[in-house]
């Protein structure tokens, strides 16, 4: 007899930064479920920490060749084959030629430290336009997408005249519908298109520079498809992330004034921000192979899910997995991925979270949500849970340096 389907457990609404309390109850379980999921299919749902390591960990046995998100979005349904260039549904050499291409824009020490002076500069002219702004601002629109889509657009020298391009791709493809997918992201990719044209024949040190002049020499449709990819995950990845991170902070300021008084905690409380929070809908695999996962015989070409979340707040791994602990040993979470797949933007956004939140205690010292905890929404549906709108409020916003004496 086949085990009962039931819902997808997705972020708690009751405690905004855990997951649904179906998740505990699913971890305790000697089996695996099955579930249906928001875009009617069926996945066997993976949520202790030890099964998500072992599921993200084996590409032999579980390939991301359907998708990451069929799950939570109708507009990339697994069935559809993967297009060139899109190396997220790719597994073996193939997704590692485009992961070593990408290495030297977005991985190593030395790019970091180039662009860490950009986005400081990105992220306190954001707090300065704040600063101009009515109260209550809005923190996600206002602050976490314009912040976000900057530092990715900067990266790969993609002009600030087309961000809103980005936006709008961005926007269809996380939280809009397929009729709405093509016609939001063609001029995206018309502008795309004319920048890889124009790297051909002016080089340039940005990302797209340097995989356009990578040896590997990738055919348009791939350097198009892939730096698309990265462009629109590396924003919305961050913009959430930005956003859900300080309503967890804000939620309960005894989190957010160590914050103030000490920055050398921040690079910690990133870590617990992307543990505690990071990827509330999971992500997806598929079955390559006969197999099974904690005694549960799984068939081939079955899809599983994995609770990211679920696993991060495992208490077999983590001791009180629902409290921040900026001093916790965070080097075995999961929130970054696991695996051939771990995020290959994981420096950028940690460069990126670690400068927006040292700017905000720093200058903002005085932020606090401008409602009720209960009043915030969360967005669900969609790879990356954030609040929908985070109105928040201040007593003053401090100059991003000290005025000359």
């Amino acid at each position: 007899m086949s085990s009962p389907t039931v819902p997808l457990p997705l972020p708690n609404s009751a405690c905004p930064f855990s997951p649904a309390p179906e998740i505990g109850d699913i971890r305790d379980s000697p089996s695996l479920p099955r579930v249906s999921c928001p875009t009617g299919i069926d996945a066997w749902l993976v949520t202790r920490y030890a099964d998500v390591r072992e599921v993200l960990g084996d590409t032999a046995r579980f390939s991301v060749r359907a998708g990451m998100a069929g799950h939570i979005l109708a507009n990339t349904p697994p069935g559809v084959p993967a297009v060139p260039g899109d190396f997220s549904r790719m597994d073996g050499a193939d997704h590692v030629r485009f992961r070593r291409a990408l290495a030297p824009a977005m991985v190593t020490a030395k790019r970091m430290a180039a662009i860490r002076p950009v986005v400081q500069r990105i992220v306190d002219e954001a707090i300065d336009d704040l600063a101009t702004s009515a109260q209550p601002a809005d923190l996600h629109e206002q602050f976490a997408k314009p912040v976000s889509s900057a530092v990715i657009a900067e990266l790969f020298g993609v002009p600030a005249s087309a961000r809103e391009l980005l936006l709008d791709a961005a926007e269809a493809l996380f939280r809009g519908d397929a009729d709405h997918l093509e016609k939001a992201t063609a001029p995206l990719y018309a502008c795309m298109q004319e920048l890889i044209t124009r790297r051909r024949t002016e080089p340039a040190e940005d990302a797209l520079g340097l995989l356009v002049g990578h040896p590997e020499n990738f055919t348009d449709l791939e350097l198009l498809v892939g730096a698309i990819s990265v462009l629109l995950a590396g924003y919305d990845t961050a913009a959430s992330m930005i956003s859900h991170g300080a309503f967890v902070l804000l939620a309960d300021l005894a989190r957010f004034a160590p914050l103030r008084e000490d920055p050398a905690l921040i690079p910690g409380a990133v870590e617990e921000m992307v543990r505690l929070l990071g990827v509330g809908p999971g992500r997806m695999r598929v079955a390559v192979t006969d197999t099974e996962i904690a005694g549960t015989p799984i068939a081939a070409g079955d899809y599983v899910v994995v609770s990211i979340q679920g696993a991060n707040h495992d208490p077999a791994r983590f001791p009180d997995p629902g409290r921040l602990d900026a001093h916790r040993d965070h080097r075995r979470h999961l929130g970054w991925g696991f695996g051939p797949h771990r995020c290959v933007g994981q420096p950028l956004a940690q460069l990126e979270l670690t400068v927006v939140f040292e700017a905000l205690a720093r200058r903002i010292p005085s932020l606090r949500l401008a409602v009720p905890i209960e009043d915030i929404e969360l967005e669900t549906d969609t790879p990356n849970t954030s609040p929908a709108r985070l109105p928040v409020a201040w007593e003053e916003i401090r100059p991003s340096r000290p005025p000359l004496s």
